[in-house]
């Protein structure tokens, strides 16, 4: 019996513990491996095929109509005049290269302010659409049934207009001390940036890091021993009281720029222009009415049983929803609401309507003055292709972070 029941298992085991023989390729048609490379090697073929003929193509026409190509126009000054910055720019002095770059951070500006505000508002309204008050969750619903039906240049156009009509910087309507709103737009106080600012901000964001990492000690070492050590004073130290230590052993300075009324507009502090207010509140009301629902579709994904077996335990609605609802939704949650922050990136292209000088605009503006068209259209392609895909990566690799593990 075993004999003759061993020598199977036996050869088993050997044909398992060997590396099976590679199987050689046939010159047939009726072998699908060579039907796959032959099919591989012929749609790439005519890839570079198609690419190859567009760009001798485009080159051909270019040299016939004496049309300069290449990137050096941007070493040359500009000229172009820029409402917004966040880099000291003279239109007399700086280059297009530069132009650019500033288009570049002004539309990251509005991307990433609005990529946080909206999912702020869209989480709460999620949250609220799920409500036991009749009356939140009926507001909720309404609100994100009308804002996601009106298209969004509707929605530009709308608060631009509305901010547009608000009464002059002489007539500016006051909200505490040294808040102006006008059809100017929205002046700020300004803290004067000096040195001292910069090292406690370092300093800051190292704490940040080195708290960070004392948590992922701290939770391995909870899930070695089951007992969790302390690193809140600690953190406590690195985020408040050294950033506080370096800027008081700058100097301490804190000088406060306040918003001053000098003839016709205001002087001094921070301004946030019409232009960026509208774009930045029209791209939030909008995405946030989807990101609602992705929320709300998340949250109910998670089994009802979680809820009735924490309310059994007695633990708090509000921290039924933090401790075990949501961390579990947003394995739902994540993938949808990583292309909602791409299409609010990508939506910000429609700032031109309304004059905000973003990359789209200013890259118009240069390729119009250079008759650089093919640059210009390359460049703006590039720029919403980084930051797509840096957006897509990021959101992937936490995404992963929080994906439920089976055991």
């Amino acid at each position: 019996m075993s004999g003759s029941s061993g020598t199977p298992v036996r050869a088993q085991e050997r044909v398992q513990g060997r590396a099976m023989p590679k199987r050689k390729i046939r010159l047939h048609w009726s072998d699908p491996t060579l039907r796959s490379i032959f099919w591989q090697v012929l749609i790439v073929g005519a890839v570079v095929g198609i690419v190859w003929y567009l760009v001798d193509n485009t080159n051909r026409n270019l040299a016939a109509r004496r049309i300069a190509t290449g990137f050096d126009f941007l070493g040359r000054v500009a000229g172009i005049p820029i409402g917004e910055s966040l880099l000291p720019y003279d239109p007399a002095k700086d280059t297009y290269g530069k132009a650019l770059i500033i288009g570049v951070l002004n539309t990251l500006r509005v991307a990433v302010i609005g990529i946080i505000i909206s999912t702020l508002l869209g989480t709460l309204i999620g949250i609220g659409r799920l409500s036991r008050n009749w009356l939140l969750a009926k507001i909720t619903a309404v609100y994100v049934e009308v804002m996601r039906d009106i298209p969004l240049l509707l929605h530009l156009l709308f608060w631009y207009s509305l901010l547009q009509g608000l009464p002059g910087p002489r007539n500016a309507l006051r909200i505490g001390d040294g808040v102006f709103v006008s059809n100017r737009g929205i002046e700020l106080p300004a803290l004067v940036w000096e040195t001292a600012h910069s090292w406690a901000l370092f300093t800051f964001l190292l704490g940040c890091v080195v708290s960070y990492g004392l948590a992922r000690r701290a939770a391995k070492q909870q899930a070695d021993t089951g007992v969790r050590p302390q690193t809140w004073p600690l953190t406590l130290v690195l985020l408040l009281v050294a950033p506080i230590a370096v800027w008081f052993a700058q100097g301490a300075p804190f000088v406060i720029e306040w918003p001053v009324l000098r003839g016709f507009n205001f002087q001094g502090g921070n301004k946030i222009s019409p232009e960026y207010g509208a774009l930045l509140i029209g791209l939030v009301i909008y995405t946030s009415g989807f990101i609602a629902e992705i929320v709300r579709s998340g949250i109910q994904s998670v089994p009802r049983g979680q809820w009735e077996a924490a309310g059994a335990l007695g633990l708090h609605h509000g921290t039924v929803l933090r401790r075990i609802i949501l961390p579990q939704a947003l394995r739902v949650i994540i993938p949808p609401m990583t292309s909602q922050y791409l299409n609010l990136t990508k939506n910000s292209s429609l700032a031109v309507a309304i004059g905000y000088q973003d990359v789209v605009s200013i890259a118009n503006t240069v390729l119009n003055q250079t008759g650089q068209a093919i640059e210009g259209i390359a460049y703006i392609m590039a720029v919403y292709l980084t930051i797509s895909l840096s957006i897509s990566l990021f959101m992937n690799w936490y995404n992963a972070r929080v994906a439920l593990v089976e055991r």
